[in-house]
């Protein structure tokens, strides 16, 4: 039975023992379950092995007669390089110290030859599954509070879900545009996803909140220091997965040089003297700026934008896809229930057709938060529905006048005809919004034609221009 972690991106074993018989047996056992294997007959090739190209595991043997370095040494080597890449020690002649020691110097496990098949492949997929585990700690900051799939059925939406479909399997650098919390960073994950590394890491670095004095020591890591220590890069934690650069346009100029220089080379010269290490990273990069504006400014490298922009992905704001907020609402309702450990709130007619109405200046980002603080502070129970009146106060105050209107309160200090006409241009007017400006869903929504809605929109003096429609599903002149 194959392996799933073999079918996985990063299946690459390295297999390091002195006797060829036992380098071609693991091997032949690895490959049987569909892992690709590569061989070391000393501790110097070995090192310089995984100083070339990082495998996904390493099975080692302590002792390695004929080479300069022994196992032990040759871990601390593997470990100092490629902190990430688990490795299992195979020894003949083991004693219980010999395996402690190894344990403590940061092998994953220990295994006496000789060895049964089916235990050696059960260590290595919990070794290999130990190091996904670790990979992933790194993005528990940024999964938090943002959904992980791409919401809505728009023209929009749908196109960038086409986008992500099809480069997602090609390995290509992404270069992700839109305003800030419009989503870009769901998107990126879902090339992630969709692609050959979505086994490996999802490493994210934030360029805007990062100070241009410490981006280098983030990105590429430390030397050691006087007591031996040293911090690894993200690039390093990120070999064999994707870095997100998060706000690309505020990484500093000469951060941008070396970046361009890894895109060029796929290798990085670490600071420790251990480089040059070669590279499997897949890039992907985001920014609400106009990049082309920042060359002109010389704020931004142009030999940098074209080498990230090979797929462009433009991500609408949620201006632009209304229609999808009614969706969007009731599954980041259920996404705070879930995680706060309450009952779900229901939504209101009224209340979608608000949130529909509001301008978001603040995006996707803006209306979690909104529907956090309605699940927490709306009054009335779970059974009850949220209704427009009880939408925080900014929102409030873009909402058309008819969903705020009281059953009698303000329609009854009117005559007839105002009253009439009022209730029409607002409802009209919030039904315009909520289908982002279509006049001819809105026409059949009201079960008008669409010619004798447009006169009744003129005569009311509601104006669809005014609300920044869109054509086809984004909007229609009125």
């Amino acid at each position: 039975m194959a392996s799933q972690v073999a079918t996985a991106a990063g299946n690459d074993i390295l297999i390091v023992d002195d006797e060829a018989d036992i380098r071609i047996a693991v091997a032949g056992i690895l490959e049987d379950e569909g892992f690709a294997t590569r061989a070391a007959a000393s501790g110097e090739e070995a090192i310089e092995q995984v100083k070339t190209r990082a495998p996904a595991a390493i099975i080692l043997d302590i002792w390695l007669e004929g080479s300069r370095l022994d196992g032990l040494q040759v871990l601390a080597a593997c470990k100092s390089m490629r902190p990430h890449v688990p490795v299992i020690m195979v020894s003949g002649h083991g004693t219980i110290e010999t395996a402690v020691k190894a344990i403590q110097q940061g092998a994953y496990d220990f295994i006496e030859k000789p060895f049964e098949s089916d235990r050696l492949l059960l260590i290595l997929k919990r070794a290999m599954e130990a190091a996904r585990l670790k990979r992933e700690n790194l993005e528990l900051r940024s999964r938090a509070g943002s959904p992980e799939s791409l919401i809505g059925n728009c023209a929009a939406v749908n196109a960038v879900r086409r986008t992500v479909e099809r480069v997602g399997p090609t390995g290509s650098r992404v270069l992700i545009t839109g305003p800030a919390g419009s989503g870009k960073e769901v998107v990126a994950r879902q090339i992630h996803m969709h692609g050959s590394r979505a086994n490996g890491a999802f490493v994210v670095v934030n360029c805007a909140a990062l100070h241009p004095d410490r981006l280098n020591d983030v990105l590429f890591g430390t030397a050691a220091t006087a007591e031996g220590e040293r911090t690894f890069g993200l690039f390093e934690m990120a070999d064999g997965g994707t870095l997100l650069l998060d706000e690309v346009a505020d990484m500093p100029l000469a951060t941008q040089s070396r970046i361009i220089r890894i895109l060029q080379d796929q290798r990085l010269e670490r600071p420790d003297g251990h480089g040059p290490v070669e590279l499997d990273v897949r890039i992907i990069a985001t920014t609400n700026r106009d990049l082309r504006g920042e060359i002109k400014r010389s704020l931004f490298r142009e030999e940098l934008f074209y080498r990230l922009s090979i797929v462009p992905v433009q991500v609408p704001s949620l201006a632009e896809r209304r229609e999808d907020i009614p969706e969007l609402a009731r599954y980041l309702m259920d996404r705070a229930a879930a995680m706060a450990g309450l009952p779900r709130r229901i939504l209101g007619e009224d209340a979608i057709t608000a949130l529909q109405s509001y301008p978001w200046p603040g995006n996707v980002r803006q209306l979690r938060n909104v529907i956090d603080w309605l699940l927490i502070m709306a009054p009335g129970g779970a059974s009850d529905p949220i209704r427009a009146e009880m939408l925080p106060a900014e929102i409030g105050n873009d909402t058309p006048q008819m969903l705020k209107l009281q059953r009698s309160d303000e329609i009854m200090t009117l005559p007839l005809r105002e009253a009439r006409e009022m209730f029409e241009r607002e409802y009209l007017m919030a039904l315009v919004i909520r289908y982002g400006g279509n006049i001819s869903r809105t026409a059949e929504f009201v079960g008008m034609e669409r010619s004798a809605l447009h006169r009744k929109l003129k005569s009311l003096g509601v104006s669809t221009e005014a609300r920044n429609t869109r054509e086809n599903g984004a909007g229609e002149p009125a």
